[in-house]
């Protein structure tokens, strides 16, 4: 028997391996399937209830690529129209302002727009490549993005009937792996759900800022402000700072520095105040492991890392804690067993009326003789 098992975990291990080796180039796909279908899983059950399962998939799937993709085709198309404008030189900025002021407050003489169409074609040539870069990695996104919905579609499906499968044949009691799955379950909505809301929520009050103070173009940079809100280090900053500092620099100092005191007291509270609440508190995490999940993932996972990053932290964490409590569970339970086994060993067993306590011995050997019909033993 102990053969057979060998043999099969070996099948296992050799088929998780080739399994891993086809699955990796397409990593960040399976994991942002995994992520959306677990914000899409609350509505699901809803509305799979009104429209059935398969119809309620279909139609989440269908919104999340109008609510998602679409936007994030929107601010790719944008950034590429603009880097190829400003590599041909049509910029829509007040370069002579900007080039004088820094001439009067700092004496230095610089030409600005040969820089600025400079990095342009550079930003050009990397967004675009050669022609067979681009046709592949067009390809591999288009898989990519294929896979991702089809596995989001039978996550949706099949996901609760598989979490409950782990649960029946994990080797942990039952109230263990309840206790494990509900600290997985508030890391996950805390992290996913909390970065989402703290950065949109972000993004449209900074937004709100760069219309008050007059820069162009507000609704694609708010949209910018809510992708770089989920860094928490980062954040809108990136945005509204260089806004500020533009218009301090095209001469149109009070509305730069009102938009500055906006970021600094009104943009930045929400990083500094809603976060640790609506996240650090619902995930249980400290927010130095969230901002090492966040630039970790990243560096490994690409931008699906934001959110898987600090969720494999924090699955790391509620798994010792829930190691931690259950060992002492345990190691409670053992006196009480002991004492137990204790009382049943002082027990004095059955009683004969008038001689007290029976020998077991000597009443199984008597037994034993007259049963045999032999006279019992002097």
């Amino acid at each position: 028997m102990k053969r057979q098992q060998a043999f099969l975990l070996g099948c296992i291990a050799v088929a998780a391996a080739v399994s891993l080796a086809v699955v990796l180039p397409f990593i960040e796909y399976v994991l942002g399937a995994v992520v959306l279908a677990y914000l899409l899983m609350p509505l699901h059950g809803r509305l799979s209830v009104r429209v059935g399962g398969r119809v309620s998939a279909v139609l989440l799937i269908l919104s999340s690529v109008v609510a998602v993709v679409a936007p994030l085709a929107f601010v790719a198309l944008r950034l590429y129209r603009d880097m190829r404008a400003l590599a041909e030189g049509n910029i829509d900025l007040q370069i002579a302002a900007v080039e004088a002021t820094l001439a009067e407050e700092f004496g230095v003489e610089i030409e600005i727009e040969p820089w600025l169409r400079t990095a342009g074609q550079d930003a050009l040539d990397l967004l675009t490549g050669s022609v067979g870069d681009v046709f592949a990695t067009a390809m591999h996104t288009g898989m990519g993005f294929g896979l991702l919905f089809f596995l989001v579609y039978y996550t949706l499906r099949d996901g609760p009937a598989l979490v409950e499968w782990t649960k029946e044949h994990s080797p942990l009691s039952r109230e263990i792996s309840d206790e494990l799955y509900d600290q997985i379950e508030q890391t996950t909505w805390g992290v996913v759900i909390g970065h989402i809301a703290v950065a949109v929520m972000q993004g449209l009050i900074g937004g709100l800022g760069l219309w008050l103070a007059g820069i162009p173009k507000v609704f694609f940079w708010t949209f910018v402000m809510i992708i770089l809100g989920l860094l928490p280090l980062v954040g809108a900053f990136a945005v509204w700072g260089a806004a500020s500092a533009y218009l301090v620099a095209v001469g149109d100092t009070a509305n730069g520095l009102l938009l500055a005191a906006y970021g600094l007291l009104v943009v930045s509270s929400v990083d500094n105040f809603v976060r640790p609440i609506v996240i650090d508190r619902r995930a249980n995490l400290n927010p130095g492991l969230i901002l090492l999940g966040v630039f970790g993932g990243i560096y490994v996972l690409g931008f699906i890392g934001l959110f898987v990053g600090p969720v494999v932290l924090g699955v790391l964490v509620a798994t010792v804690k829930t190691y931690v409590e259950g060992y002492e569970k345990v190691i409670e339970s053992v006196p009480d067993a002991e004492a137990a086994a204790s009382a049943a060993s002082d027990d004095p067993g059955p009683l004969d009326a008038e001689s007290g306590p029976i020998d077991d011995a000597e009443d199984l050997s008597e037994t034993d003789g007259l049963a045999d019909g032999a006279d019992p033993v002097e």
